[in-house]
């Protein structure tokens, strides 16, 4: 098949989607995760909601990586035509709002795996409002704009131009919304710790004395603990002691108001 910019385009906008959606309702507001309604006792363990959010993130990487090698692979198409920024910026937009409207059939409505929030006393208007802001109006208006050219847009050069800045500025967006998806944490912040099976307790409550960490808050289980990390490479220590998972300040406390 020829490669395609459009294709591509939209096939990273589907992956900004998914990293918008992922960042901000499963790490900073905390209203979901992935699985938050599947019934089964293993998924009642933050760690396993937790790490199939790492898993989404994990695919999402994969194809926001085949959405960037297909723009390059179709850069020499970039010139071909007018108003092909346009068309560029109008297919990412389409695939952003195409990833809503997916996930709200799909994992809203068919298979229930989890609402937008499914702690309002309305979930269904959450649902039915992510579906209409951040599916619908970004699709229609992106579909607006692969309708083609402005009037007087010209072919050539410049045309090409624009369209490789569009493709510069879709490529900076998407790195970096992986990057704050795999948000590493800088000392001397509040961080959350997950630690592995096997770990509870006074094992892990000596894990975090050790790289001299204050503690903020801990679950009953002792699996998971709220701390301030000294700066250093306290995270990799964690690591090394048992800890799956060491992450920023900004989905810390949103775990940690999850879990109460």
């Amino acid at each position: 098949m020829k490669p395609s910019p459009g294709r591509s385009a939209a096939l990273l906008g589907l992956s900004l989607g998914c990293f918008f959606d992922g960042i901000l309702l499963h790490q900073v507001l905390q209203w979901h995760h992935l699985l938050s309604d599947v019934r089964l006792a293993a998924l009642q363990d933050m760690r396993m909601q937790m790490l199939a959010d790492g898993l989404f993130h994990l695919l999402m990487y994969v194809v926001a990586g085949v959405a960037l090698v297909g723009l390059w692979r179709a850069r020499h198409a970039l010139q071909e035509g007018p108003g092909a920024a346009r068309r560029l910026g109008g297919a990412a937009l389409a695939g952003f709002g195409g990833w809503h409207i997916l996930d709200a059939v799909l994992s809203h409505w068919l298979t229930g795996i989890h609402r937008v929030r499914g702690d309002a006393a309305d979930p269904l208007f959450w649902d039915l409002l992510w579906f209409a802001v951040f599916g619908l109006l970004p699709l229609a208006i992106g579909l607006w704009l692969r309708r083609g050219a402005p009037p007087g847009a010209g072919p050539g050069r410049l045309a090409a131009h624009g369209a490789r800045a569009m493709v510069g500025a879709l490529v900076v967006v998407t790195l970096g919304a992986a990057t704050m998806a795999a948000t590493w944490p800088a000392g001397d912040q509040p961080s959350l710790v997950v630690f592995g099976p096997g770990i509870h307790g006074a094992e892990a409550f000596n894990a975090v004395a050790q790289v001299d960490a204050r503690v903020l808050w801990a679950d009953r289980s002792g699996d998971v603990w709220l701390v301030q990390l000294p700066a250093g490479d306290t995270a990799w220590r964690l690591v090394r002691s048992g800890a799956w998972l060491v992450g920023g300040s900004w989905a810390g406390w949103g775990c940690a108001n999850w879990t109460r």
